[in-house]
């Protein structure tokens, strides 16, 4: 089994910097740590944001400030304020999120999210 072992480290989010993400309306801005297999991620949707994309990734999602809807494309949606979560492995939706006022979410994705990797686990 490889090593992902990730070192004792804190992180101001303050130095980290942010890239552009347009979306059908509005923008996000995505502040990244990259490991291998493990993305962190502190993004925030502008007000009236609709996510260009329906997104099949897995997540694990924490709502930092304000509030979103993460839309399905099965026509359920599901309303999230700060201090709410949503989790979801890889390829069990398609999701989008959209914002009437903005938002700060704290993302954590990756491998271990992949429904055959999660099989390993158990």
């Amino acid at each position: 089994m490889q090593s992902r072992n990730i070192p004792f480290q804190t992180i101001n989010w303050d130095n980290i910097d942010k890239t552009t993400h347009p979306g059908t309306t509005g923008t996000a801005w995505w502040q990244t740590l990259q490991f291998e297999g493990l993305r962190v991620r502190v993004v925030e949707y502008s007000p009236g944001y609709l996510a260009d994309h329906w997104c099949q990734k897995g997540h694990i999602v924490h709502c930092l400030e304000g509030e979103f809807t993460t839309e399905m494309q099965t026509g359920e949606s599901f309303q999230l304020s700060k201090g709410m979560s949503y989790i979801v492995s890889d390829d069990l939706s398609s999701h989008r999120s959209i914002t009437e006022n903005g938002v700060k979410l704290l993302i954590i994705d990756g491998d271990f999210l992949n429904t055959n990797t999660i099989k390993g686990f158990f």
